[in-house]
């Protein structure tokens, strides 16, 4: 078959993203992965795609999948890519939109610059819910925020876990961009503490109102910026005592924004979101 699609980026973390509304897919894990394959497919660290919902007062439903074919909860860069998308294809003209995910529902908006604010709802903090095992282990007491340790590579590193609909595993690390995060992420990601995995950051502190953090994502890899990780570094900063909202996120693909009020309070996360080209492919 023929399926066309939408190649987009936020901050450098691109996306395929497919119209199901106007045309019919039905596809494996193996497609899935030849889609995301950047030698053999057309490239992407996550497919987006866009369906109709049928729960009331809800605009689209968005079904996410990483490039190693598994079906995902959540991906804050692309939300504000799903957003770009249904109003550039004229599938609504709202500005403001209401959107199921496999995690609940979010609302993002395009604003009047163009660039687009997502609230990706409050953050879960309760260990068993991100989820993580904590059982045998002794927390250590960091200001608001939790401290977990977790055998990496021979040593102990410390981590905050928190959900932002999907799970993150945050570390504070005094250089980012020489930290073995190629080394040390794929160990993180599957540690057996994490019974779905997990995304692991790496965060430098610059002042309390910016960062700069590497994510290795869960099913991806290293990606060039992480709008999930992003919240949940901020959010893990702020319960620390280390930041201040709002804060400025840098990444190797962009800036992004993320404020948070505290516990009970949505995180909100602005950023760009970038049309790239559109085409088919045979699948």
């Amino acid at each position: 078959m023929k399926l066309k699609f939408t190649k987009m980026h936020g901050a450098g973390n691109d996306f395929v993203v497919i119209d199901a509304i106007n045309q019919q897919i039905q596809f494996t894990r193996e497609q899935w992965q030849h889609i995301a394959d950047r030698r053999f497919g057309i490239g992407a660290d996550q497919i987006l795609v866009v369906e109709k919902s049928d729960t009331p007062d809800v605009d689209f439903r968005y079904r996410i999948y990483n490039a190693d074919g598994g079906e995902v909860e959540q991906c804050g860069n692309g939300s504000r890519a799903f957003v770009r998308f249904v109003i550039e294809k004229k599938l609504t003209d709202k500005s403001t939109i209401r959107v199921e995910t496999m995690s609940g529902i979010i609302a993002p908006r395009m604003e009047s610059d163009g660039s687009i604010t997502v609230d990706m709802g409050a953050p879960i903090l309760e260990p068993a819910k991100v989820p993580f095992d904590n059982s045998g282990l002794t927390a250590i007491p960091a200001a608001d925020d939790v401290l977990w340790p977790l055998d990496v590579n021979g040593k102990t590193v410390s981590v905050s876990v928190v959900s932002m609909g999907n799970p993150h595993a945050v570390q504070v690390v005094d250089n980012a961009e020489t930290f073995p995060v190629a080394a040390d992420g794929p160990v993180i990601e599957h540690h057996p503490r994490f019974p779905k995995r997990v995304n692991a950051g790496f965060m430098q502190i610059n002042d309390r109102h910016h960062i700069r953090l590497r994510v290795y994502e869960r099913g991806a890899g290293e990606t060039l910026a992480c709008g999930t990780g992003a919240c949940a570094a901020v959010v893990a900063g702020i319960r620390r005592g280390l930041l201040d909202s709002p804060v400025r996120v840098t990444t190797h693909g962009g800036e992004l924004s993320i404020a948070w009020q505290g516990e009970g309070s949505s995180v909100m996360l602005s950023g760009p979101a970038v049309t790239v080209f559109e085409g088919e492919i045979n699948l």
